[in-house]
């Protein structure tokens, strides 16, 4: 071991003794230990993931029993629905809407029905009074109508009245014949001597 000398008297520094690799050795066998310690826990989570898996099968088998089972159990159904009554609320503020526009739509229908058969009739009448009009032009046509309703003839021709009228007939007839008499009533001491006798012809025994 060397010593070296100092000036002013000092005492000489001493050189450490050991291996020369002895710091490094240590701060190795520490970083060693550091190492170690993630490695170990790696292995224990390797082992966990292990035995994690070697279960995962029976879990997935009793995932998928319970999957199945709530695949046949489907669940029931809600009647109604917010959605339902939304759509239920629309249809029926649509019919209220259309509901007087297609009632006045078919009582404009029914008045244009009874317009046009109006019409027609009118059509009729206007064709029957044209007729009318058409004929009252010929003069025949007016002398016949004279002759039926005014009895008038032009001159020199005598017309002939039928009348078929049996019951007027028979009540001239009546009316031609002479009447009879009236008959007087007998007097009173007649009548009282026609009972006296009727009553003595009631009593045939006396």
């Amino acid at each position: 071991m060397q010593q070296r000398r100092t000036p002013g008297g000092q005492r000489p520094v001493r050189r450490p003794t050991g291996r020369p690799g002895g710091a490094r050795a240590r701060a190795a066998v520490r970083d060693s230990g550091v190492r170690a310690e993630p490695r170990a826990g790696a292995a224990r989570a390797r082992g966990a993931e292990g035995v994690r898996s070697a279960n995962r099968p029976a879990a997935a088998r009793r995932t998928a029993a319970s999957g199945t089972i709530k695949r046949l159990t489907a669940p029931h159904p809600r009647r109604f629905t917010g959605r339902a009554t939304v759509l239920f609320a629309v249809l029926i503020a649509l019919a209220l809407a259309y509901t007087y526009p297609v009632r006045v739509y078919l009582d404009q229908q029914v008045d244009i029905e009874r317009m046009q058969a109006s019409q027609a009739a009118q059509r009729q009448e206007i064709s029957r009074l044209s007729a009318e009009a058409a004929k009252w032009r010929d003069p025949e046509y007016i002398k016949i109508k004279a002759r039926e309703r005014f009895y008038m003839v032009p001159p020199g021709e005598v017309p002939v009245i039928v009348l078929n009228d049996p019951e007027g007939a028979a009540r001239d007839a009546a009316a031609g014949r002479p009447k009879a008499p009236p008959k007087t009533p007998d007097p009173w001491y007649d009548t009282l001597w026609s009972s006296v006798r009727a009553a003595d012809d009631d009593q045939p025994g006396q």
